[in-house]
This record gives structure tokens, C-alpha cells and sequence, in this order.
């Protein structure tokens, strides 16, 4: 019985699957998850509980960053497994008290989900027993505007995210989507992107000789996608 409970609490969906549907209380009232988000990017991402000093500077961050998400197409969406008069206690002690690298009177507006029953973080595997069985790990799901989870990041409960990287990500995947390339590592909107491999040696050779395509061998070929395409692109027009 105990293993079986093991096994569901870190069950997971995998990228690629459709995100695992579900009714929830939150800061924002209740939200039906993904279908209220249909259209949208959304980051829906798990902290180990509230008043803890790593997730309020997490909390602050993420606020903070809040619109430039959203020029991004993209909602925020947080959870832990407190409850909501917890929630609401912490977010305004945030308000009222924290400053943090010159974060101050700090505002989270996007939905923090109550889940004192753990149902949600057992549906996205992020309660892992051999970290903690009453906390969820920091996990960040990305889920595109069809409700399918494009990227999975795990942290453990000590190290906090790094949300330059979390905005790179959404960036990168609607790049991707966008101009049909694949991302290298370390990539900013401006540099250049990669080129899948080529089908066929006819294929392989074109590209060879295209000048706008930057072949080192036949298998790795690179062209240039200047940043203000990138980011005229995929950043929402106000």
C-alpha cells in the first residue's frame, strides 16, 4: 500500500502529453486548469509551501517579471499545498514587509492554487517522497496554448529558480514554433539558430551551397534570425 502511494505521488505527464485537467480554489478564485487558459502560454510552476524565505524571493521575482511574460503571451500560475487564507496571509506580509534586491510593496496578482489535499501536485508529480512527502518540489511546467506541456524543469526544495532562464525557455519554444529552427546552447533572441538536419543528400548538398545557411557539415548548419524578428514576433502588440 505504501509503495503504491509512492508510485502516485511522483507519477508525472511527460512532454508532449496533454496537461492533466483540474478544478481549483486559488488567490484569483476559482480556476478551471488548462481550459481557462486556452490561447495562452502558461508557466504553472509548484513551491514547497508559504512563508519560507526561498519562495518569497521567488514570489517577488516572478510578480515582478508579471509583464513581461505577459507581453510574452504567457500566465503565471503558482501552487503549493497551503491553504488559501495561508496564501492570502503570506502575499500581503509580502506586500507589506519584504524587501529584496530592491523589490518592495510587491503585488502577485497571478492565481497561487490551494492543494491541502495534494490532488494537483500528485497529478503533476511534484510531491517526491525522497525529498519531502509533504512539500512539492520546485517544478515548472510549460504549457503551450493548446494545453500540451512543452518543457518540465525540477528543482529540489533548496535551490531556487533561476527566472532569466524560465523567460529564455518561452522565448526559445515560441521561437522554435515560430520559425520552424531548433535553439543551440545558451540561446538569446539574436543568435543564430539551427537548422534541422537535411532529409536527403539532395537536401544536404542546397544547403551546403545556400549562402543565408552556415554549414559546418552536412549535419550542422546555422543561419541568422536577428533579435527584432524574434521578439517582433512573439511579443504581444499593447
Amino acid at each position: 500500500m505504501e509503495q503504491a502511494l509512492e508510485q502516485q505521488a511522483v507519477s508525472m505527464p511527460r512532454i508532449g502529453d496533454p496537461a492533466p485537467e483540474f478544478t481549483a480554489v486559488t488567490t484569483q478564485g476559482e480556476i478551471n486548469f488548462p481550459s481557462d487558459f486556452s490561447g495562452s502560454w502558461v508557466i504553472l510552476f509548484s513551491h514547497p509551501a508559504d512563508f519560507t524565505p526561498v519562495c518569497t524571493s521567488e514570489f517577488m521575482t516572478f510578480a515582478t517579471m508579471e509583464d513581461k511574460f505577459a507581453e510574452a503571451n504567457c500566465k503565471l500560475v503558482g501552487l503549493s499545498i497551503d491553504g488559501l487564507y495561508s496564501h492570502i496571509a503570506w502575499l500581503r506580509t509580502i506586500k507589506e514587509k519584504i524587501e529584496y534586491k530592491g523589490m518592495k510593496d510587491v503585488e502577485v496578482m497571478f492565481p497561487l492554487i490551494e492543494d491541502i489535499k495534494m490532488d494537483v501536485a500528485k497529478k503533476y508529480g511534484m510531491i517526491q517522497p525522497n525529498e519531502d512527502t509533504t512539500k512539492a518540489v520546485r517544478a515548472v511546467f510549460f504549457i503551450d496554448p493548446k494545453g500540451t506541456i512543452r518543457t518540465i524543469i525540477y528543482y529540489p526544495l533548496s535551490l531556487g529558480r533561476n527566472f532569466e532562464e524560465l523567460y529564455r525557455v518561452i522565448i526559445a519554444l515560441q521561437a522554435a514554433d515560430e520559425f520552424g529552427v531548433a535553439t543551440p546552447a545558451d540561446w538569446q533572441p539574436g543568435d543564430d539558430v539551427i537548422i534541422g538536419p537535411a532529409g536527403s543528400c539532395g537536401t544536404a548538398k542546397e544547403r551546403m551551397e545556400d549562402e543565408d545557411i552556415d554549414c559546418k557539415d552536412w549535419f550542422f548548419c546555422t543561419k541568422k534570425l536577428d533579435k527584432e524578428t524574434v521578439l517582433n514576433k512573439i511579443l504581444k502588440k499593447k
